[in-house]
């Protein structure tokens, strides 16, 4: 699904981004740096078919985990710059989970179900086995600290957990119905589910999100989630907003 259009009846119902902008949002990427790479070409010739002045790209968390190169990925994010773009990385629930790890093991086993053992792996580490339990995960831990990078750390803590431009407001998951957009919680913002999914009222903005995977981007009159499973599917999908027009760019 390369350029797919989506427009509806008239300019004047859609949101619209920032006037001489592009806006490009990247899915949830969990350790697909060769899906990372691709779409970034993607994005980069679509960009240079373009007139907008300003071209910003947001990636909506969930760099870490499942796929089989996180480092690599944190390792493009933080080494490799886009000449003529902006670039806003947000945090995902995944993210919090490693950066929870290094400080407490009791997540260890959560982390571990949720991709975990891809990520220590992807540093050379062996994950903790059933057999080992506690003694297991403080080695972990402790070898985790050791090679991790101190430009990891430094961009994992440093992530934001919102972005706003024009009509739209970037998230990692969702925002919690009924809340104000800037009296939301971070704990929702990175977790939340089902209660925002459900919702059919406005959110302040058109809230675009990853964290719920869906086999397209998932359109709503509020809403748009863009996470298409890329570690499993090999689709990672980014948003393009530009005026009134959406478009999607997938590998």
């Amino acid at each position: 699904m390369l350029g797919r259009i989506f427009r509806g009846r008239g300019s004047d119902e859609l949101p619209a981004a920032p006037a001489g902008t592009v806006l490009y949002a990247i899915g949830d990427v969990h350790g697909r740096v060769d899906l990372l790479r691709a779409l970034g070409g993607l994005i980069r010739a679509d960009a240079e078919e373009r007139t907008a002045l300003r071209r910003v790209v947001v990636c909506l968390g969930d760099y870490v985990d499942r796929g089989a190169d996180s480092r690599a990925v944190l390792d493009l994010l933080i080494n490799e710059p886009w000449p003529g773009f902006e670039r806003v990385h947000l945090r995902g629930n995944h993210e919090a989970l490693m950066l929870r790890f290094l400080e407490d093991i009791d997540i260890g086993p959560t982390w571990l179900t949720y991709g975990g053992r891809q990520t220590l792996a992807s540093y050379g580490i062996d994950a903790p086995t059933a057999y080992d339990a506690e003694e297991g995960l403080l080695r972990a831990q402790g070898e985790l600290r050791d090679r991790l990078p101190r430009a990891h750390v430094d961009f994992l803590r440093s992530l934001p957990v919102m972005h706003r431009e024009g009509d739209y407001l970037f998230v990692h998951a969702g925002v919690k119905p009924g809340v104000p957009l800037d009296e939301q919680r971070e704990e929702d913002l990175l977790w939340i589910r089902d209660e925002f999914l459900d919702c059919n009222e406005p959110f302040g903005a058109i809230v675009i999100h990853g964290h719920t995977i869906a086999r397209e981007p998932d359109i709503r009159r509020n809403r748009i989630g863009i996470d298409t499973g890329a570690f499993a599917s090999g689709h990672l999908t980014a948003l393009v907003a530009a005026g009134t027009d959406r478009t999607f760019l997938q590998t």
